[in-house]
């Protein structure tokens, strides 16, 4: 990933750690659902297609957000986070028990790997959805709002980052052969 697409892919987060010391917690999502929706745009432009997985993740911050508009409270910007995790981490879960990897499912145009592999990615991913989930609830319960939103920026998303590199090897080893691509009939 080149820098500038990587810096452009966290352009909603720094917008909601910003926001967030400017306008508070609601106005912060806001900025951050709209830059989301600026960033997806112009990945659609780019690619000609809406990724599953980015699209998903818009509609339900955006959803949560709209609601925390409507009620004026802010409990729902924070439990969206431990919602959405845990609601992927069932829908893994559940997948790998009736014998299915939805990780193809929303990366399946993106990558084509063995079915092993994505039973492996669906796996690990379920337990780390899992694992993100559990600490946002933490997080929000234990920490002020600064403290939760510092979390969020510093900690959840550089993790996310982080465990994403680290299945890098296992998609790499994963592909199926490339040289089936490029042979002429």
């Amino acid at each position: 990933m080149r820098l500038g697409a990587f810096l452009f892919e966290i352009l909603p987060l720094a917008g909601f750690f910003i926001a967030f010391h400017s306008f508070g917690l609601v106005v912060a999502a806001v900025i951050s659902v709209g830059l989301s929706l600026l960033v997806l745009l112009i990945a659609r432009l780019r690619e000609r297609r809406f990724a599953k997985f980015p699209l998903f993740s818009l509609i339900i911050s955006a959803l949560f957000t709209l609601a925390a508009l409507i009620f004026d409270a802010a409990i729902f910007v924070k439990i969206q986070p431990t919602l959405f995790n845990g609601a992927f981490a069932a829908i893994l879960f559940l997948g790998l028990f009736r014998g299915r990897a939805m990780m193809r499912e929303f990366f399946g145009d993106q990558f084509d790997l063995t079915d092993p592999t994505w039973y492996k990615l669906s796996f690990r991913w379920a337990f780390f959805f899992l694992l993100l989930a559990l600490a946002n609830e933490l997080a929000w319960r234990l920490m002020d709002e600064a403290g939760w939103v510092a979390y969020k920026t510093f900690i959840a998303a550089p993790a996310s980052m982080i465990f994403m590199a680290m299945q890098i090897p296992l998609t790499l080893r994963g592909r199926r052969d490339v040289d089936k691509c490029f042979k002429r009939e």
